[in-house]
């Protein structure tokens, strides 16, 4: 979670797999229409709240132009279409209760407040709406934003929501029998390299260490290598694709390599990792990297707070379970080194994964245990046993901090404390953090219509797609049981600022081929954000 990015799934997979999609776009103004029956009284209700308060002050003029959200009834990136759409067609909208999403908008406001003039005048503005008033809450929300749905590039409405939560797990500072199994902080020599700075193509180029950046040097060539601080950097080894368009990268001699493995990671061990903590069981910190943050629980009750600190670049690739038949229990779908979960569709059977039938669930992926665990090296200790490391042969490895927070939801991505049920994890290419969410599912296990506005506060790895979220339950058993459960159709509407500058409206009606053409020239991200979600 955090991840800066978050888990595993931090950076990552990317996905789906190809078909034509046709998309007419049009732009144009995009007033919201007038609301008609049930969905009116709603609104003359909010409308009257608001008016009876001096708290909510009309919205700024909105500027001209066809990409501004308010404006722009349809527009695209490679990845979505938006929509723009009246609040009382979205379901469920009038009857949320919005003072329980209140608390988690306002930690967002904390951080889009610097990120431009309109969220700093909205977030200004909702610092004078009573919090406990939820008809004055609602009618903030109507004013200040307009409503776009989500579809896929494919212009399909449903996508897949699952679920995650905080894990719990027993450990301990010392190393000692059973608690062998490192919880490492960020290496020290982990280096980085921006993917937009590096040259196209697949051969091998010169390039510097500065700090913990690599810059390559234009000019010289790897004949240059004895020249001091020189490193030779072999461009077809790298991941490029990760969302912040980071490569991760390590020094070994005269090269700059893609960082360790999780293997390497187990049977080399990470001299240069501090170790936070350890735990007893390779499986149970495994699901604690793909949740992104956890909790251990020392012997005497204390307890540390873990959050997602980095990743080691490589993809996420788990062990899918297999179902009788022999096909993975968990339809994926892959496209360059990435995979994309899909639904269900009622063929998984229902227990949500445990030790006993050898199966994990979690944030919607089943994953097969390890056939044979055994010790991992920890530079400094001595193993008990042959090293052969934790089985787990998912290559990506996730890093974490300790938690400075000792109450409240963990911190996710965004930067900010998750808020249990109201905080959700995106694919930041088409939902940007801290954005305001609609989303319409239903309950894991019941069933129940489960309509609610959320807020986008983290990522993953394996939050990939634009009509993709993931719940954040909180912590405890039930928490776990809800989140392992869930995997439900779902759709999204996002709340967007009115004025604010959004990825280019259509101006022309268009064929739009997945990776073709007609739709390379579109932006991938919705809202371009260093560290999150970076444009090409």
């Amino acid at each position: 979670m955090n991840t800066t990015q978050s888990p595993i799934f931090i950076s990552g997979l990317h996905w789906a797999a190809a078909a034509a999609a046709a998309a007419v776009l049009a732009a144009g103004c995009a007033n919201t229409p007038p609301a008609t029956g049930a969905g009116a009284a709603a609104s003359d209700t909010t409308a009257s709240a608001a008016a009876a308060s001096s708290t909510t002050t009309p919205p700024p003029p909105r500027p001209a132009g066809s990409s501004t959200a308010g404006q722009a009834r349809t527009f695209s990136t490679q990845l979505a279409t938006y929509t723009s759409v009246s609040f009382d067609a979205v379901p469920g909208w009038a009857r949320d209760d919005f003072s329980e999403s209140w608390p988690a908008f306002l930690g967002s406001c904390k951080v889009l407040t610097g990120r431009g003039a309109e969220w700093k005048e909205v977030c200004a503005r909702a610092l004078r709406i009573d919090s406990k008033n939820n008809s004055a809450i609602r009618a903030f929300f109507e004013q200040e934003f307009s409503a776009y749905q989500i579809r896929d590039d494919d212009r399909k409405p449903d996508g897949v929501v699952t679920g995650y939560f905080e894990p719990e797990i027993p450990g301990s500072r010392q190393y000692a029998a059973p608690f062998i199994y490192p919880v490492y902080g960020q290496p020290e020599d982990m280096l980085f390299a921006d993917a937009r700075k590096l040259p196209a193509g697949s051969g091998a180029v010169a390039a510097r260490v500065e700090g913990r950046n690599v810059v390559v040097q234009t000019g010289l060539s790897t004949r240059d290598m004895g020249a001091p601080g020189l490193y030779a950097l072999d461009l077809s080894a790298i991941t490029r694709d990760t969302l912040d368009r980071k490569v991760r990268l390590r020094i070994e001699g005269k090269q700059l390599l893609p960082y360790y493995t999780r293997e390497e990671i187990e049977t080399k061990g990470a001299p240069n990792a501090k170790v936070l903590a350890f735990v007893s069981s390779a499986t149970a910190l495994y699901e604690m990297q793909i949740q992104g943050s956890g909790r251990i629980k020392l012997a005497n009750g204390d307890i540390i707070r873990v959050a997602y600190a980095e990743q080691n670049g490589q993809p996420f690739r788990p062990t899918l379970a297999q179902a009788a038949n022999g096909k993975p229990r968990t339809p994926v779908k892959v496209r360059g080194s990435s995979i994309e979960l899909q639904l269900d569709d009622g063929d998984e059977d229902d227990d949500a994964g445990s030790p006993a039938t050898g199966t994990i669930r979690t944030r919607g992926f089943t994953l097969a245990q390890p056939t044979a665990t055994g010790a991992v090296l920890v530079p400094g200790r001595r193993t008990a046993g042959p090293v052969i490391g934790s089985g787990i042969k998912d290559p990506s490895y996730v890093f974490f901090k300790e938690s400075t927070s000792p109450s409240g939801g963990p911190v996710g991505a965004f930067g900010v404390p998750l808020s249990a049920g109201r905080s959700i994890a995106v694919d930041p290419r088409s939902t940007p953090l801290g954005y305001p969410v609609f989303v319409s599912t239903r309950a894991p296990g019941t069933g129940a219509p489960m309509q609610r506005l959320t807020i986008a506060q983290d990522t993953g790895g394996a939050i990939r797609g634009a009509v993709r979220a993931d719940y954040f339950f909180g912590n405890g058993q039930q928490a776990a049981n809800n989140a392992r459960r869930m995997k439900e159709r779902g759709q999204l509407w996002i709340l967007l600022p009115r004025g604010l500058a959004v990825a280019t409206a259509a101006v022309s009606s268009a064929i739009r081929t997945r990776g073709g053409p007609a739709g390379a020239g579109l932006p991938q991200c919705l809202v371009p954000t260093e560290g999150v979600c970076v444009d090409d």
